[in-house]
């Protein structure tokens, strides 16, 4: 998206640009997560950071785009956590282990409440759904990466593809945070988890990973 140009610029929006559009991205952030994408106004939005609601305009040219600009900020912080939990991981059991410990990580920084919000938009906004699909792409590519490590040259490989299985996996993952976001019932995905953590040690035969593969 071009930058506007500086006529007309509203007042206040000399100077301090990124700041702005930071101090923006966390109103949004902050108001989605407590009123929702129905009370995520441009004007909640501008009274959550005490800012002129104008300058949204000027900073991201719709308020659709300054909703993809807070996911594409939540997303990258919770990235962050996300590669840090999944690379140190180099057997099923310990993938499993980091996956609960995201996936409570997420609930708690509101990461997904964000993203459920914008999903539940995405048929009503017209391209939303394809904006959001592409941020989910590297969340994929990631998956991809661990299980790869994890599989290694094993036979299992051939059968489990790791990018159809990387895919069910998140789309898993995702299904499970955006229904405990619904109902804020915890106990059932809890209990995935533990009762992978339970099979993850016999699974492992199947997967022995890149150590015992030689890799």
């Amino acid at each position: 998206m071009a930058k506007p140009g500086t006529k007309g610029r509203p007042p206040g929006a000399k100077g301090g640009g990124r700041a702005t559009r930071a101090q923006f991205v966390e109103a949004t952030i902050e108001t989605l997560k407590r009123e929702g994408f129905a009370g995520a106004s441009a004007r909640a939005i501008a009274r959550t950071g005490g800012l002129n609601q104008s300058l949204i305009f000027y900073h991201f040219g719709s308020i659709n785009d300054l909703f993809l600009a807070a996911l594409d900020e939540t997303s990258a912080r919770r990235m962050e956590s996300y590669r840090a939990a999944v690379d140190g991981a180099r057997s099923l059991a310990e993938l499993v282990d980091s996956a609960a410990r995201i996936y409570r990580e997420d609930l708690e920084s509101g990461h997904i409440k964000v993203l459920a919000e914008l999903i539940g938009a995405a048929s009503a906004v017209a391209g939303m759904g394809r904006q959001i699909s592409e941020r989910i792409a590297p969340w994929t590519h990631l998956a991809r990466e661990a299980i790869q490590r994890v599989v290694g040259a094993s036979p299992a490989a051939a059968l489990l593809p790791p990018e159809e299985l990387a895919h069910a996996v998140v789309a898993l993952y995702l299904g499970m945070e955006l229904l405990t976001n619904l109902d804020g019932d915890r106990s059932t995905a809890e209990a995935l988890f533990n009762r992978a953590a339970l099979l993850a040690p016999m699974l492992s035969a199947l997967f022995p990973g890149p150590t015992q593969a030689g890799g």
